[in-house]
């Protein structure tokens, strides 16, 4: 599995917006999934969005549906997470993750931190 590397993250007042990006280090097929999970102080990881890098198709958590927009280039073997509209409550560790199955889990990023202040 290639190793993914992320960029971007930070600290923003609410209602603004930060850019995540991930880059694979690998070659990646049609078939790969690229996403973003987070992890917010004390609780559980949940599931952020991700897209299939063949069709580019994609798919988003209910917390996050129409604030934010996942995309990817395939020549930079890179996606990226628009985060608009960011609340308190999006303030976690952002981790992107990929894999050819669902949920795209098999490979892991090193983990950004974002903070939204309220």
């Amino acid at each position: 599995q290639a190793p993914l590397v992320e960029s971007g993250g930070g600290m923003v007042q609410a209602g603004g917006s930060l850019t995540l990006s991930c880059t694979a280090s690998g070659r990646i097929y049609s078939s790969y999934i690229m996403g973003w999970f987070r992890q917010p102080p004390g609780k559980e990881r949940e599931f952020v969005a991700a897209v299939r890098w063949g069709a580019g198709t994609t798919t988003y958590g209910d917390a996050v549906k129409g604030r934010f927009t996942i995309s990817r280039v395939k020549s930079d073997n890179t996606a990226s997470l628009q985060m608009n509209a960011l609340k308190p409550e999006d303030t976690a560790i952002y981790y992107c993750a990929g894999g050819s199955t669902w949920p795209p889990q098999a490979t892991w990023g090193q983990g950004t931190q974002v903070t939204v202040s309220s």
